[in-house]
């Protein structure tokens, strides 16, 4: 639930016409922050070259016992006593899927926060898409644009989304296959199980996901006191507290909770949870996505 009054924008529509004219609204700029976001990291974003069935040319390493022998190269195994492996680079179909949650838990923003979480989830999406783009890769959001390459990646992707009238919330993700990486870009405060259920067939087909959890800093340290009432962004249910402080220890406990299994199950699995706070800068969990995703194996960390 959200304190009233600290909700950015109206009361949450329900008219889903509404609801695209307002994010409409809002992309074209945040498409400007992502390109000027994108530029503050871009120095260390690199290609992602992987060994496997390929035309390039990757490395030499020496060969294992078992090995198949036609996988041996005989002109470089000859230069010395050792016989060698010709490698090549990975160059099978590959994807990397993109998605900023747009529920209405996301349109939340504390004072303390330097935008809304729905404004830094489309921020970092768009901005993989332009850093991503650069590099080649094949980019896609489900339910929304299909998997292509093109080097103005970002825009197309804000093109879309600009004239959508709806979107799937949470999209089916059953269109994803194994070879590819899922950035999923949400506040994640659904229930643990729901959470675990949506995602299932990515855990089922093998498929590398990372997850950036947007956190707002007064949905962690829950800095309010007296009489408040709080709003379910979702529902639309009230809440009014007389002595909201008597709740922050209870609340804490759980919100920790939440999280905690969040990623000890994202770690199971080898995949990476990253959170990043609405009063960090974006740039810093764009470093560490790029990170993880260069990485055999998952991580979590916490921007």
């Amino acid at each position: 639930m959200a304190p009233v009054g600290e909700a950015i924008g109206p009361v949450a529509p329900r008219d889903a016409l509404v609801r695209a004219r307002q994010r409409a609204a809002l992309v074209p700029d945040l498409l400007i922050e992502a390109r000027r976001v994108a530029n503050t990291v871009i120095a260390g974003w690199h290609g992602r070259r992987r060994r496997g069935i390929g035309e390039n040319f990757w490395q030499f390493r020496p060969y294992v016992e078992g090995e198949a022998v036609a996988r041996i190269d005989w002109r470089r195994s000859a230069r010395d006593d050792h016989t060698y492996i010709r490698e090549r680079e990975w160059e099978a179909a590959h994807t990397v899927w993109l998605w900023a949650d747009h529920s209405a838990s996301m349109r939340y923003k504390s004072r303390g926060a330097l935008v809304a979480k729905e404004s830094r989830a489309l921020v970092l999406v768009l901005a993989l898409a332009e850093l991503l783009a650069r590099g080649g890769e094949r980019i896609a959001w489900p339910g929304l644009v299909d998997p292509f390459t093109a080097r103005d990646g970002a825009e197309r992707i804000a093109a879309r989304l600009v004239h959508a009238s709806a979107l799937a919330a949470p999209p089916d993700l059953a269109v994803v296959r194994r070879f590819s990486d899922v950035i999923l870009v949400s506040d994640f405060l659904d229930p643990p199980g729901e959470i675990r259920a949506w995602l299932d067939p990515l855990a089922r087909n093998g498929v590398r996901t990372h997850l950036i959890e947007v956190a707002d800093p007064a949905e962690e340290s829950f800095p309010y006191a007296g009489r408040t009432e709080f709003r379910d962004p979702e529902t639309g249910v009230r809440l009014v507290a007389g002595r909201a402080e008597t709740l922050a220890d209870d609340y804490r406990r759980y919100y920790r909770a939440r999280r905690a299994d969040l990623s000890t199950w994202c770690k199971r699995l080898g995949w990476s949870h990253i959170v990043n706070h609405t009063d960090r800068p974006a740039s810093e969990a764009l470093v560490r996505v790029h990170a993880a995703m260069s990485e055999p194996g998952g991580w979590e960390d916490d921007a």
